[in-house]
């Protein structure tokens, strides 16, 4: 093992419900990204619990845009008022987002998120170097990808990866699913349900859990509801899981999903990191 987990994280589209100001629900999304992105979580599954297609819509779009480097953002993310507060966001600053411009420093084996273009009827990948890369790959153009370098400076050769061929993290996937249970049942893996509920998260347990190759789903409620109200009587049917309480003898009466997003991950990453 290296130490790294297989970590993903559920959290419900009403994550939002407690923020009345545009501006201030996106504020919320990066405080998120910032964590998922600290602590190298995989996927940010969005489930639906409420019918605010609104709010979902905005968490979907504004996570998928942190996740993209800087340069690629004006071309996949129009103007569009959802970022109307962009100007807001921290930078998540991860290995994907902060690559040299300059092509001569690119060596063989290095990795860079690029788009797919069209240039005198060829097809390229724009890689962010003011030099267009010859492709031959099967993305369409206007796609997003991750290219590996199979020869560098001057002949550019380059191969499409998935994030998860990358030597280093390369940042989350953003998916949406109809409901948390079917997504839970459907998980190859562990399930953590953070509750206040739950028993306490301590070391033994979590090592259980971090100390395999399995995939690990950490599931989080909305802020008016935990989860044991989102699922109700399906609780008694999850397989796999563990309900833990990462915040024993709370003094305040809730928990914020982004407090709670950051102090779950931080003791997972303490634990296993030992």
């Amino acid at each position: 093992m290296n130490g790294i987990l297989n970590l993903s994280i559920a959290i419900p589209d009403s994550a939002l419900s407690d923020e009345i100001l545009k501006i201030d629900k996106t504020r919320k999304i990066s405080i998120i990204a910032r964590a998922c992105a600290i602590f190298r979580v995989n996927t940010i599954y969005i489930y639906h619990e409420e019918h605010n297609k609104e709010d979902r819509n905005l968490i979907l779009l504004i996570l998928r845009y942190l996740d993209t480097p800087q340069f690629l953002r004006k071309r996949l993310f129009p103007k569009m008022n959802e970022l109307k507060f962009a100007g807001v966001l921290h930078p998540l600053k991860i290995p994907s987002h902060t690559a040299s411009i300059d092509a001569k420093k690119i060596k063989k084996g290095d990795v860079r998120d690029g788009i797919t273009v069209n240039f005198k009827g060829k097809k390229f990948v724009d890689v962010g170097i003011n030099q267009l890369i010859p492709y031959f790959g099967k993305e369409p153009i206007g796609k997003r990808i991750t290219v590996q370098f199979k020869k560098d400076y001057p002949k550019f050769e380059v191969k499409s990866i998935t994030k998860e061929q990358t030597p280093t993290y390369w940042g989350f996937n953003v998916k949406e699913r109809a409901n948390l249970f079917s997504l839970i049942s459907e998980w190859k893996g562990f399930t953590i349900v953070t509750s206040r509920k739950g028993k306490i998260a301590k070391k033994d347990q979590i090592l259980k859990y971090t100390k395999s190759s399995d995939p690990i789903l950490l599931v989080f409620g909305s802020p008016e509801k935990g989860v044991h109200q989102i699922l109700g009587k399906k609780m008694d049917k999850l397989q796999n899981s563990k309900i833990l309480n990462f915040f024993p003898h709370q003094a305040t009466e809730t928990v914020r999903l982004e407090e709670a997003l950051l102090g779950s991950l931080a003791i997972i990453n303490a634990y296993n990191a030992e």
